[in-house]
C-alpha cells in the first residue's frame, strides 16, 4: 500500500512539474521572437513592472498579442501573435517577463 501511494505521489509530482512554465524557455522565445524587432535585448523586460506584464499576459498573452496586432509597425510579428504556437508557449514568456520585471529584483544576464 505504501509503495503504491509513493508511486502515485511521484507520478503526480512529475505531472505537475512538467506542466509548469519555464523561465529559460521564455527567455528562448523572447530572444527568438521579440529581440529582432525590439533591438534592445532583454533590457526591455526590466522597463515594466510585474503587474504590467501580468496584465498583458492574461488569457495566454492575449493583451500582448492585441497590442502588437494593432500596430502597423509590428506587422512582421502578426503571424506569430495569431499563431497557436504563441498561445501555447505564452506561459513561458509570461514567466520570463515576470522574472525580470523592474520590480522583481532580478537582472537578466546578457546574451
Amino acid at each position: 500500500m505504501k509503495k503504491s501511494l509513493l508511486l502515485l505521489l511521484n507520478i503526480l509530482v512529475f505531472i505537475v512539474a512538467s506542466s509548469n512554465a519555464a523561465v529559460y524557455k521564455g527567455r528562448k522565445y523572447y530572444v527568438k521572437q521579440c529581440r529582432p524587432c525590439h533591438n534592445v535585448g532583454e533590457e526591455l523586460v526590466s522597463t515594466k513592472t510585474q503587474e504590467y506584464w501580468a496584465g498583458l499576459m492574461k488569457n495566454n498573452g492575449k493583451g500582448l498579442a492585441e497590442m502588437h496586432i494593432s500596430m502597423k509597425a509590428a506587422e512582421d510579428s502578426w503571424e506569430y501573435f495569431k499563431s497557436e504556437k504563441y498561445a501555447k508557449k505564452s506561459r513561458h514568456l509570461r514567466d520570463f517577463l515576470n522574472e525580470f520585471a523592474s520590480d522583481s529584483g532580478n537582472i537578466p544576464a546578457c546574451q
